[in-house]
């Protein structure tokens, strides 16, 4: 891909990303947690997108990837308010958001604020809420006495840090509990061997969003990162078949 170009955020974070432009909408990518647009299925997506001519928007968040900042100064907020400004400064017109894990989350809170510049949105194991059912009564309570957790982490030898600044700002920024006000077509792939967030949240958010143009996609044998070739596959479809 080419170099990463940075936006500056008035308190002066640099946040990175990579702007193929074309034709519209524009599709942008919303990492999941401690996540960038490195990975696999960001790739992907840029690289078929580039190909096709297509408008796509890759982004790292701040404490992430390329960007500036500090990893335990990030919140949903601050993320969703990067992803804001980015927005607003390259895409002009209508968008499909797609979210990756905690990106999912962050594609609704987005989604929201777009209203009718919102033509699409695909979720990867969409994580609205996890802040919520995924933590015990005794974490919640340790984290809301201000103390971060560290967990074990399947994907890389450095454990996995929640810091209580996170998790605060996303209680405060539940959706689960009430009607979403998104209408654009939504599509929502989950692993079926999701060991990190339960197909469930997929069929509650199904249930949860005002259009009635979603469907939930249940992948046999899949994992948490859908990143095998069959997955970006029905990724790079069901993306293409939406925009």
């Amino acid at each position: 891909m080419a170099d990463a170009r940075f936006h500056a955020m008035p308190d002066g974070r640099r946040i990175a990303f990579r702007h193929a432009t074309g034709a519209g909408p524009a599709i942008v990518f919303l990492p999941g947690y401690r996540s960038d647009m490195a990975g696999s299925k960001a790739t992907a997506l840029f690289g078929w997108a580039s190909a096709q001519g297509r408008d796509c928007l890759l982004l790292d968040y701040s404490g992430c990837g390329e960007s500036s900042g500090e990893f335990a100064d990030g919140t949903l907020g601050r993320w969703q308010d990067e992803a804001a400004a980015l927005l607003a400064s390259q895409v002009a017109g209508p968008v499909v958001l797609v979210g990756s894990s905690m990106g999912g989350w962050l594609a609704l809170l987005l989604g929201r604020a777009l209203g009718p510049r919102l033509a699409g949105m695909v979720g990867i194991a969409a994580a609205p809420d996890f802040t919520d059912w995924g933590y015990t009564a005794e974490q919640k309570r340790r984290l809301g006495a201000g103390e971060t957790l560290f967990e074990d982490n399947p994907y890389g030898p450095e454990p996995t840090p929640t810091h209580p600044g996170f998790w605060t700002d996303g209680q405060a920024r539940r959706v689960l509990g009430g009607e979403i006000a998104i209408d654009c077509p939504v599509r929502l792939l989950h692993g079926q061997d999701d060991g990190d967030v339960p197909p469930e949240i997929s069929l509650r958010l199904a249930r949860a969003l005002r259009s009635q143009d979603v469907q939930v996609t249940l992948v046999k044998g899949g994992d948490h990162r859908l990143s095998r070739d069959s997955d970006i596959a029905l990724l790079l479809l069901t993306v293409a078949a939406l925009s």
